[in-house]
Formats: C-alpha cells, sequence, structure tokens
C-alpha cells in the first residue's frame, strides 16, 4: 500500500516526469500535494496502471488534490540540454507553479537539483511508495499521451495515437519510411544503424 507522507511538513508535494524515452514530443513533468488524509483505490505507478484506469484517476486527483501543475519542454529543449536535464527542468518548473509552494519536495528516481532552497530526498521507485508521486505519474503521463494524441493528428504516419513517440519498431520503420518530423528528438539515435556511414 502507497504511503501518504514522507516527511511531517504540511506541504509535502510529490513530481514525476514522463517521457524520458521516448522519440518525438516533449518530456512532461507534474507535481502535486495532497490533503494528509488523501486515499485513492487503484492509484500506483502510472506504468503499473491501463490508459484507462489513468483516464480515470486523472480527474479525482485533480479534485481533491491541495495543488497540482504539469509542465511540457519540447523536444527542442531535450535536444538542447539532454533528456535528463529537461526532466529535472520540467520537475522544477512544475514545482514552482505550485500554490501553496512546497515545504518538502519527495522526487522519483535518483537525480534533482534544488528549487529555492526547499529541501527535498529522491527515492528511487517513489512512484510505488507515496501516494503524491503516484498521482504526479499519473498526471505527467495522461497530460503528455494528450499531447501526443494532439500532434498525431499532425502526423498520422508515425502513429503517435498508440505509441506516444517511444521507439516501437512500427514508430522506428515509420521514420525509415517518412524521414524525422519537426518534433523528432535529432539528439536520440532514432534508427539503430543511423551513426554507420556507407562509404561504397
Amino acid at each position: 500500500m502507497l504511503r501518504n507522507k514522507f516527511t511531517d511538513f504540511s506541504f509535502e508535494c510529490g513530481t514525476d516526469e514522463a517521457g524520458r524515452g521516448c522519440l518525438a514530443g516533449p518530456v512532461t513533468a507534474a507535481a502535486v500535494i495532497l490533503p494528509p488524509d488523501f486515499k485513492l483505490e487503484l492509484l500506483n505507478d502510472s506504468k503499473q496502471l491501463s490508459e484507462k484506469i489513468r483516464e480515470k484517476l486523472k480527474p479525482l486527483i485533480e479534485a481533491h488534490a491541495v495543488s497540482f501543475s504539469v509542465t511540457h519542454l519540447d523536444h527542442k529543449v531535450v535536444d538542447e540540454i539532454n533528456v535528463l536535464n529537461a526532466s529535472i527542468r520540467a520537475m522544477q518548473e512544475s514545482i514552482l507553479k505550485l500554490n501553496p509552494l512546497p515545504n518538502y519536495i519527495i522526487v522519483d528516481g535518483n537525480r534533482f537539483k534544488p528549487v529555492n532552497d526547499i529541501p527535498f530526498s529522491t527515492i528511487i521507485k517513489g512512484d510505488s511508495k507515496y501516494l503524491s508521486i503516484a498521482a504526479a505519474s499519473v498526471l505527467a503521463k495522461t497530460y503528455r499521451d494528450e499531447y501526443m494524441d494532439t500532434i498525431h493528428e499532425e502526423f498520422p504516419m508515425y502513429n503517435w495515437k498508440k505509441n506516444k513517440g517511444y521507439p516501437t519498431l512500427e514508430h522506428r520503420e515509420a521514420i525509415r519510411k517518412y524521414g524525422v518530423s519537426k518534433y523528432h528528438r535529432v539528439s536520440f539515435r532514432l534508427l539503430p544503424e543511423q551513426l554507420k556511414l556507407d562509404f561504397d
């Protein structure tokens, strides 16, 4: 069972991101402050949940949260500062949009950088341990999926509505056939053999 709090601070926020491993689209982060008595059946790490359950949980999280926010950082930022730094920046920006600002931050994973001197802890697999991180993971994933569904309409040949920009065989075959779109991360290895040069 997921725990409600990591500390005794009144406004502890959880934060997580989605889309780090994608070949296209933004990295998306969310930050969530939950009330101390928060309970929500089925809430877990978003990767363990079906799309249908995530969509069901999203409005419930938003309705009961003390505060929540979501930030997209697009593929150009990912290419410019790398995906890890973009993930951290997206989480930082989400935290700074919360009202009230948190007085403690718990972060999924093991890498983070300070925000306004607010104390924080990084927690490996935090999205399967703490409700606020799990809630942030659900919001980050659902908002990013919505973003990918929208840009799918512009470039349906990549089927982002289904693969959400992840490096599936279908996505890579579409890149091979149609080339890259304006939403692809050019700093990523988009095709397995793209670094080989043919001198024949």
